[in-house]
């Protein structure tokens, strides 16, 4: 989208840095929210697939036996990756798996805990291996051993630690480029969740969709760390302990993918200088 082609709007929020966001995050966005599919394909499949998403967990929901297909679900989703989404929401689907294992590492190893995610794929081949239904679980594993939240206490600069903390770097990311990739990431979207409602048992697909709420409690526990409560309006999912079912999944998709870049750039401003203290430190001690 060129800058000529752009509306005032577009231009603003490019423009704009209120919210921590890094650069190529938001230019692979802004590209992506130029998808002329995404303006005229993805309302028709949303309302056709919502409506599918609605019937099938009202299915999954009745008192049959219980079934679930994970390595089915990721080689579909994975397909759909490579031969259909497009490269930039390939991209940001890389990058949330990296920003939501930093944010996790981080509120981890800086609340004395030692359990820690590792969920870092560089291309779409490293999604197969039950990435999609671990990245829930390791969220729910991690802050089942994270304790009590007034645990979570200020910690001066200096004394962070960021020994799980891998930056995200863009020419890591490994992608095959064809023709036929040119699905927007809300479309993308559309076309995955009702495979995760139907093959997830019913339990880990209410579980997966209410993690989203979870956010509000992450910013928690770092704004009290980092001494900013005010990233807590960061977080447009809220309120865990009230269960919801997949109206709004979409948005509210979005909005934690959203969340998980604010927070990791929010993080990511903090380490630079800290990592350029060290070095200098280091090479003081070595002289």
């Amino acid at each position: 989208m060129t800058k000529q082609r752009q509306s005032a709007f577009i231009r603003a929020i490019a423009a704009d840095n209120s919210l921590p966001i890094e650069k190529v995050a938001l230019e692979l966005w802004i590209k992506d929210l130029d998808n002329p599919f995404r303006w005229t394909l993805r309302p028709i499949l949303q309302l056709f697939f919502a409506l599918l998403l609605h019937l099938t967990w009202f299915l999954k929901r009745l008192p049959f036996p219980q079934f679930s297909g994970h390595t089915l679900l990721q080689k579909m989703i994975c397909w759909f990756c490579k031969n259909l989404v497009s490269p930039e929401a390939n991209l940001l689907i890389l990058r949330h798996f990296a920003t939501e294992s930093n944010v996790l590492n981080f509120l981890s190893e800086n609340s004395g805990k030692s359990v820690f995610v590792d969920l870092y794929p560089k291309c779409v081949d490293d999604m197969l291996h039950d990435t999609f239904v671990k990245h829930d679980q390791e969220l729910f594993d991690a802050f089942y051993h994270l304790g009590d939240a007034k645990e979570a206490e200020y910690k001066p600069r200096s004394a962070l630690t960021w020994q799980r903390w891998q930056a995200i770097d863009m020419q890591d990311f490994q992608l095959e480029r064809k023709a036929s990739q040119v699905i927007d990431f809300e479309t993308a979207h559309a076309l995955f969740m009702c495979l995760f409602c139907f093959l997830l048992k019913r339990d880990e697909y209410r579980d997966a969709i209410n993690g989203f709420n979870l956010d509000q409690s992450i910013a928690i526990r770092i704004g009290r760390i980092i001494d900013k409560p005010e990233i807590v309006e960061m977080a447009y999912n809220k309120y865990p302990h009230y269960l919801v079912g997949p109206w709004d999944l979409s948005q509210r998709f979005l909005m934690h993918g959203f969340f998980t870049e604010y927070l990791y750039a929010e993080l990511e401003q903090i380490r630079k200088p800290e990592a350029c203290t060290n070095k200098s430190k280091a090479s003081e001690q070595q002289a």
